[in-house]
């Protein structure tokens, strides 16, 4: 309900803040029990002035006989240094109260001019409407300054204390500096230390004094601060002279027993001194603006968290593969920390995963739950699951993510949802698998720069778990851009999602561009002036493996065969020059079809890749994947897989559409020194013949 329909003028309000009123609450022992700050400044009262007796607080002689005697007053006039008072006084023992009185103290200067009060009032009320618009530190200190130019003064400058303009807590600034956050003033350099700069607290100086007792200094003739100043700025001093700046108001900024900084006000000539009530007027402004700016700080300190915890929970850089050439970026929301993400993923047989996601929602609660998915996602990544299975996986985690979250009483459980895009790409079959989960799907730039939207099932957002998820596989030539993005860059304030999605294809429709570059293009054609919602960005341009760097063989369910794949791997890493990774590849060769001819079922099939390590794989027709285990002293086996988990730098089990792949990634590095022995050599035991054989013939790559 607007104020006028309470029949209140909207500068009623601000009119009692200018003509503001002085309590004084009176037992009936003549002692003071309560003062408030305005009786305070009307009166000097000294600060342990409560629970005094009247007497004792150096009150003049008139206004002392009037607290004391019998009789309710109203608008009574009387005098005291400086000023004359308007006095009501009241008793509240009347209904059966307590023996106390209650005065109330006006200064009557303020009510004998009405054009100069209903300046002031009109100033307070647009200057109260101006400061505070947003939470940024910076900002609502501009507005302070910019409030009161040039209606109540010709410069004015606004300095925090150190640590306030990060959010920290503000560090005394009586034997240090201060940092200015704002300056304006009536000429277009006004003589002052600039906004950035580092101001000294100069002792001597009424800004001292002001920092000192924590109160509004008035200073009417600045002569001999200026003579102060002059030791320690005299270029700055002397352009005040030339500007004939001659008083000033310094206030603190402060909230509660805590200053978070100084704004000073200043007047030239031909203009009038402050006084006494100017400085009121000040106090009353600052009093206000200290507590926004204090809002602000909390704020930014908040938000610094926020956004430290969401970068900490983002990847820090991207890992190291052959297979795609990947740009990335992430913007985070002004309005707040969001919960987008993205992830490159190395995944078994030199194919990598890519991952884009988004939480429902702001704030720490979904950079955490960001932060929680994308551990799940590197998780079900490494079992190697199908991209329709992993999202079925992360749709079961965040229902349970809901059903831990608490639930107010008599409100509806919160909800976490999410959506999730997860490809991934093969490079030897130029193959990449996409399923999304409520996502917006990828776009695809071939090397000639057509630009192609996909269309693949949709699938529910997380959390829903109605539907099951599905998998679509595209075939990209060589060269071709895969561009994952979350809907910030596309839907804003601005413009809506078709809109969005045109000028992505216009942005991406260039021919020969680099992932980086495109990642430029992109935000320079969308990112909108003050984006609304997280924005996370990833470019990757497809890479084939080579046909010569993969080689791959049929094994039959002989244990002769496994001579003659050691003999066939040997010459194929000759032919590759990685001679010095040949033993540890016949071992671990050896241990895996073993294994598979025992163990598993038909077919079977070596496969060698040749990426940034030498890969291994062995298919077979089973499902059953064998488990390492630690072999007891008597047993003559069971150390096969113990030996391929020392000799590969990775190594584990993944499934296909049938049948499973045991694979091993060797460094590409130094030869493995030593001869055989010990562990290695019991090896020899668990594999069928180590000599020779006759050879196999590669198999086609597919």
């Amino acid at each position: 309900m607007s104020q006028e329909a309470h029949g209140r003028h909207p500068s009623a309000d601000a009119e009692a803040a200018v003509v503001r009123e002085g309590l004084l609450l009176i037992d009936a022992d003549r002692r003071l029990l309560y003062a408030n700050d305005e009786a305070r400044r009307l009166l000097k009262l000294p600060a342990d002035c409560e629970s005094r007796p009247l007497r004792a607080l150096g009150l003049p002689a008139d206004l002392l006989a009037l607290l004391d005697g019998g009789r309710d007053l109203t608008d009574v006039s009387v005098a005291v240094p400086g000023r004359t008072l308007g006095l009501d006084l009241r008793h509240t023992d009347r209904a059966g109260g307590p023996a106390c009185r209650v005065a109330t103290l006006r200064d009557t200067a303020v009510l004998a001019d009405p054009d100069t009060a209903r300046r002031r009032l009109e100033l307070l009320y647009r200057a109260g409407g101006s400061i505070g618009t947003t939470l940024d530190i910076t900002r609502t200190c501009q507005e302070l300054a910019a409030a009161l130019v040039p209606a109540f003064a010709d410069y004015a400058c606004v300095d925090l204390c150190e640590g306030v303009l990060d959010g920290g807590e503000p560090r005394p600034a009586r034997n240090g500096t201060m940092h200015r956050a704002a300056l304006t003033g009536i000429t277009a350099q006004p003589p002052l230390l600039p906004p950035g700069a580092s101001v000294p607290v100069v002792p001597g100086t009424p800004r001292a004094r002001a920092v000192s007792t924590g109160h509004p200094v008035v200073e009417p003739d600045l002569s001999a601060a200026l003579d102060v100043w002059d030791d320690v700025r005299p270029g700055t001093v002397d352009a005040m002279r030339d500007e004939q700046v001659h008083t000033l108001i310094a206030a603190p900024l402060n909230v509660g027993d805590t200053m978070l900084g100084l704004a000073t006000f200043w007047r030239a000539r031909p203009r009038p001194a402050f006084d006494e009530e100017d400085g009121a007027l000040a106090e009353e402004l600052t009093t206000r603006a200290a507590v926004l700016v204090d809002n602000a700080r909390r704020y930014t300190r908040e938000h610094t968290m926020a956004v430290a915890l969401q970068h900490s929970l983002l990847p820090a850089g991207l890992p190291e593969q052959q297979a795609l050439e990947v740009a990335s970026r992430y913007l985070p929301a002004q309005a707040g920390v969001g919960g987008d993400w993205f992830d490159v993923i190395p995944l078994s047989g030199a194919r990598v995963a890519l991952v884009v996601g988004d939480v429902v929602g702001h704030g720490v609660h979904a950079a955490a739950t960001m932060g929680r998915l994308r551990t799940a996602v590197h998780t079900f990544s490494s079992l190697d699951l199908a991209p329709e299975e992993l999202l079925g996986h992360l749709d079961a985690l965040v229902n349970r993510l809901d059903q831990e979250n608490p639930r107010p009483d008599g409100a509806e459980r919160p909800i976490t949802g999410a959506t999730c895009l997860y490809a991934v790409y093969d490079p030897v079959t130029r193959r990449c698998s996409f399923a999304r989960a409520g996502h917006l799907p990828p776009a695809v730039v071939h090397p000639d720069g057509h630009v192609e939207i996909p269309d693949l099932p949709a699938g529910p957002p997380l959390g829903i778990g109605q539907l099951p998820y599905e998998t679509a596989e595209l075939e990209l030539p060589e060269g071709s851009r895969l561009v994952l993005y979350t809907d910030g860059l596309v839907e804003s304030r601005s413009h809506d999602l078709d809109h969005g999605m045109k000028l992505l294809r216009a942005a991406l429709a260039h021919p020969g561009r680099s992932p980086r570059e495109t990642c430029d293009d992109l935000l320079d054609a969308l990112l909108p002036t003050n984006p609304a919602d997280d924005i996370a960005l990833l470019v990757a341009r497809t890479r084939a493996l080579p046909a010569d760097h993969v080689a791959d063989w049929d094994v039959p369910a002989d244990p002769a065969a496994v001579a003659r794949v050691r003999a066939a791997v040997t010459r194929r890493l000759e032919d590759w020059g990685l001679i010095e990774q040949a033993f540890a590849a016949e071992l671990v060769l050896s241990e895996l079809i073993t294994n598979a001819i025992r163990y598993a079922s038909g077919p079977i099939r070596v496969r060698l890749l040749r990426d940034r390590a030498l890969i291994c794989e062995v298919w077979d027709g089973s499902a059953t994947s064998p488990h390492l285990r630690h072999a007891t002293d008597t047993d003559e086996g069971g150390r096969g897989l113990f030996l391929v988990a020392q000799l590969a730098e990775r190594w584990g089990t993944r499934y296909p559409a049938s049948g499973k792949v045991i694979w091993a990634e060797l460094p590409i590095g130094p030869p493995y020194g030593g001869a055989p022995g010990g562990a290695i050599g019991e090896t020899f035991e668990i594999g069928e013949a180590f000599d020779g054989g006759e050879p196999l013939t590669p198999r086609t790559t597919p």
